[in-house]
């Protein structure tokens, strides 16, 4: 039976659950302080009814208590809490977090751990060698080989020759298939064997694979790179958000009474500005586009023209698109990975969802996009896979988001464009907007930010910008006007 004992302003409830496995007695407790103003009275009668509610809950297993270790109540908090509330992308992150969290923290209780703790992790955080996600960068006599595969030749199968030239007296399987075909198969995407043909970094596990897949040592292909690379402090903030909100929820389960994050200061963030393109660049990007693959050329017009993330670009469908008013819905987004392929997934935040205003020049696009798909599907019939996707693979499918990134990388290296990445896109379109004199709010509104206090921090230097630009031109009117009052 659950008992009480007054402590202070508030009382201590307390129930005994048994015996562990080494004979130590269970007890639970927690603590409830009366609201201000109460009388004794009202005390005595909310207390009795506390203890009730807090023995039902003890006996049907729902109190926690400090007593629990971090890495036990991890595994709670991603089952109850992660797993019902977070986005696929976000909660695939947060799991990546916890491989460094709980062999540093994850020994210790919920109710002992102090901010000095979670400094000495910050702290070994910023230490050469910690990195934990290291990449692997494909050999460049392997890359130049690679990158010289013509259409009509097999990207797998050029890759399996090379690798039996290395043991000639093994019988290493000759590959046949087409690029697409080998990805499924060594369980990676398209983009990242487009990644390692282009000689950039790619992650341990896909270098694995697509070593398994060939049936060679991954020293054969691939050369390990980052060993000496440090988290930036941009990170380390990622995991202190991470242990708050793993913290706070501690606190509205009552398994903690504070949380030691909000005691603590993590490495401050060097701020630095979003990469844009001003608005000559970006005039000579979409000229450059002219060349280009259809697809292509209207996603990064796209882009251009709406702000919109990678992710709801992808999960675009055609019924999300009003021809006739010209706008255009946020409504889903697409992501990619590993363990399940391409899915779709809800937009980043609620404000996520939201209507744009299409450009002439976007709708002109878009018109040729739709009926270039439909001369497509029509020519593969049954092959066509109908998702009424905007963006598809070649058989209608949805397409991979690494595709386009892959792509656009390319092209940007190939025509001597500044390093800007598909995400700079959407920073250009807010900044050419800002710079045009749109009101915050709006610009705001456009990108699906929640608060536009994310886009005043995201975009100070065009809003100072905006700011000079009017106050010169308020300076100017102001002194014509005096010339002609004078004259």
């Amino acid at each position: 039976m659950a008992y009480s004992r007054k402590r202070g302003n508030s009382y201590l409830l307390r129930q005994s659950c048994g015996y562990d496995m080494n004979g130590r007695q269970i007890v639970k407790s927690m603590t409830w302080k009366p609201a201000k103003g109460m009388t004794d009275k009202q005390i005595e009668k909310e207390l009795k009814r506390q203890l009730v509610l807090f023995e039902e809950k003890c006996n049907s297993g729902q109190v926690l208590d400090g007593s629990i270790r971090l890495c036990d109540f991890c595994d709670i908090w991603m089952k109850d809490y992660a797993e019902k509330q977070l986005r696929p992308s976000t909660l695939s992150g947060y799991k990546g977090f916890l491989k460094r969290i709980l062999p540093a923290l994850g020994h210790l209780r919920m109710d002992k751990i102090q901010p000095h703790h979670l400094m000495a992790f910050y702290d070994n955080l910023m230490e050469k060698g910690i990195r934990l996600d290291n990449k692997y960068k494909c050999k460049e006599d392997y890359c130049q080989a690679l990158r010289g595969v013509s259409r009509r030749e097999s990207f797998a199968f050029r890759l399996s020759r090379l690798c039996s030239s290395l043991y000639p007296d093994s019988s290493l399987p000759v590959i046949d298939c087409t690029k697409a075909e080998f990805a499924r198969l060594a369980g990676v995407s398209v983009g990242t064997l487009e990644a390692m043909t282009a000689g950039r970094n790619i992650a341990p596990e896909s270098a694995d694979n697509i070593c398994r897949a060939l049936h060679v040592p991954i020293d054969t292909l691939f050369i390990p790179v980052g060993n000496d690379d440090i988290l930036s402090t941009k990170t380390v903030q990622h995991y202190h958000r991470l242990l708050s909100s793993i913290f706070n929820t501690a606190v509205k389960w009552q398994v903690i009474f504070s949380n030691p994050c909000s005691r603590t200061d993590p490495p401050k963030v060097e701020r630095k500005e979003a990469l844009y393109l001003d608005e000559h660049q970006a005039a000579r990007l979409l000229d450059l586009l002219d060349d280009e693959p259809e697809q292509y050329r209207t996603m990064i017009t796209l882009l251009i023209h709406t702000g919109m993330r990678r992710g709801e670009l992808c999960g675009l469908e055609w019924s999300d698109i009003d021809f006739d008013k010209g706008i255009i819905s946020i409504r889903r987004s697409s992501i990619y990975q590993p363990e399940k392929g391409v899915f779709t997934s809800d937009t980043k935040t609620p404000s996520s969802h939201r209507v744009l205003k299409l450009t002439p020049d976007a709708l002109a696009i878009l018109r040729t996009h739709r009926a270039e798909q439909g001369r497509v599907r029509l020519s593969l019939g049954d092959q066509w896979h109908d998702y009424d996707r905007l963006f598809t693979q070649w058989n209608g499918k949805p397409i991979y988001p690494d595709t386009l990134t892959s792509w656009f990388h390319k092209f940007v290296q190939r025509n001597n464009l500044p390093p800007v990445s598909i995400h700079s896109l959407r920073h250009t379109n807010a900044t050419l907007l800002i710079a045009a004199g749109t009101n915050v709010r709006a610009v705001a509104a456009h990108l699906g930010h929640a608060q536009a206090s994310t886009t005043m921090n995201i975009y100070s230097h065009a809003i100072q910008s905006a700011e000079a630009a009017a106050a010169d031109a308020l300076q100017s009117v102001l002194t014509q006007a005096r010339k002609t009052d004078a004259g």
